[in-house]
């Protein structure tokens, strides 16, 4: 691989400044901000590597850019990628213009430096190198760009119904990821899924005096009594059959999370708390994390909410909910049960408008694109790298990758201060370069 490795090295000012004019280009999905012309710059960039590209949209959704490379055998490796971001506010926390693209002591700090244009640039200019180079990709690839994955992928699953060739592929490597502090390199092997749940409830036409609260119902305190009922003091989930299709971890993944270098008392530290729940402590809080669901309140809003005392009964009371979900669990049937559950409790009248669902996914860590990810981790970097057989998050690895029985690995060039989502997002110029050479091998190796 040295020739290609030499490539990279000689080409790598270009390959920073293309990098860099990508990320110029404000891709505000939640404000749908400049997304179309992002597209457009993906579209060039892949067109730019002789792939047939294709362009596939849905009326007021961002477009999907594909791209296909023939390769020197039919084995195929898909791309997962998105080219949206976040939205930077707060402006105020950012020491550098979050679409500057500015580099400043090794760094390159941008919204979407991690997450997740710099991957894509360097998957981009890993399959370049090869090109250049040898004249011809050792397998087949393909890109799969999406521009609404901040805000949930609402249709990826549609194109990938609708476009099933664009995604079919004997392995995928997912949007992202990054090193731990060490420097190995995490590998995440899936992700939970998810329902995301906004709850309304009404009580009277206007809000009332709060004189009234002794003879009016108030939806205050029936949301409150709903939420309560949901989940008790043990951390145990209490809608009816919530557990009924858990797959348990196999040994395997309960290895892996037993040679993670995580430690919880670092994160305890990170997330200011001093205790986790359930008290508990060391590989006991990365296992419920990694394999246990969740439920979760994400905001409350009801009545009056400003400075000073307003003595009401409000007639409204709101609540947004998420549930993280674990293999072999459903969205579908969490959303029913759920439902099911309120109308038991008396709380039918309730509006529950079902925001996002995503299916849980996870990859057999003894896939061959595991493999050769890990063999190709320790001899490009000299270390074997972590092994998280699941994120903790959610991420549309079922629609794209599990429905058709492709493994995933997510694998990146992020960093532990990486701040995704956050003010200051960044990677180090050097993981860049370092990440387009590692695509590159693992491109090689899984040709072999």
């Amino acid at each position: 691989m040295k020739d290609v490795f030499d490539y990279v090295d000689r080409h790598a000012p270009r390959f920073v400044k293309e990098l860099q004019a990508f990320l110029r280009q404000p891709s505000i999905s939640a404000q749908g901000k400049g997304v179309e012309d992002a597209a457009n710059i993906v579209e060039r960039m892949f067109s730019s590597l002789g792939a047939k590209v294709q362009v596939f949209r849905i009326e007021g959704a961002a477009p999907l850019v594909t791209a296909e490379i023939p390769g020197d055998q039919e084995k195929t490796v898909l791309f997962y990628n998105h080219y949206d971001v976040q939205p930077p506010e707060p402006l105020d926390r950012w020491r550098h213009d979050p679409f500057g693209a500015e580099i400043d002591g090794g760094k390159l700090y941008a919204r979407g430096a991690a997450d997740n244009k710099g991957d894509l640039m360097a998957r981009v200019k890993a399959a370049e190198a090869l090109l250049k180079v040898r004249g011809k990709l050792p397998v087949t690839v393909k890109f799969v760009a999406e521009g609404e994955e901040e805000i949930g992928s609402p249709n990826l699953d549609r194109y990938a119904k609708e476009h099933p060739e664009a995604f079919r592929a004997d392995a995928c490597i997912w949007e992202t990821g990054g090193r731990e502090e060490d420097g190995r390199l995490e590998l995440t092997l899936g992700c939970k899924g998810l329902c995301y749940a906004h709850i309304e409830v009404e009580g009277g036409s206007y809000d009332l005096h709060s004189s009234l609260a002794a003879v009016v119902p108030s939806p205050v305190w029936r949301l409150l009594w709903a939420l309560n009922s949901l989940k008790n003091e043990k951390e145990e989930i209490l809608i009816p059959g919530f557990y009924d299709d858990v797959c348990q971890p196999g040994p395997e993944d309960v290895e892996l999370i037993e040679k993670l270098p995580a430690s919880p008392e670092r994160l305890a530290k990170l997330f200011g708390i001093d205790r986790f729940v359930l008290d508990l402590a060391g590989k006991d809080v990365l296992k419920r994390l990694y394999f246990e669901p969740t439920c979760n309140v994400c905001g409350l809003s009801a009545g009056y909410e400003g400075p000073g005392s307003k003595t009401v009964l409000p007639s409204k009371a709101m609540a947004k909910l998420d549930m993280r979900l674990v293999p072999d669990q459903r969205p579908d049937d969490i959303a029913r049960k759920f439902e099911d559950y309120l109308k038991v409790k008396g709380y039918g009248d309730f509006r529950v408008t079902w925001l996002g669902a995503e299916h849980p996914a996870r990859t057999d860590p003894n896939s061959r694109i595991v493999k050769v990810i890990r063999e190709a981790s320790a001899e490009l970097f000299g270390k074997e790298p972590s092994v998280y057989p699941t994120s903790a998050g959610t991420g549309p690895m079922y629609q794209v990758a599990a429905q058709f029985g492709t493994p995933a690995v997510g694998v990146g060039i992020g960093n532990p201060e990486s701040r995704v989502h956050g003010p200051d997002e960044n990677v180090n110029v050097s993981d860049f370069l370092e990440g387009i050479k590692f695509m590159a091998l693992v491109l090689e190796r899984f040709a072999g």
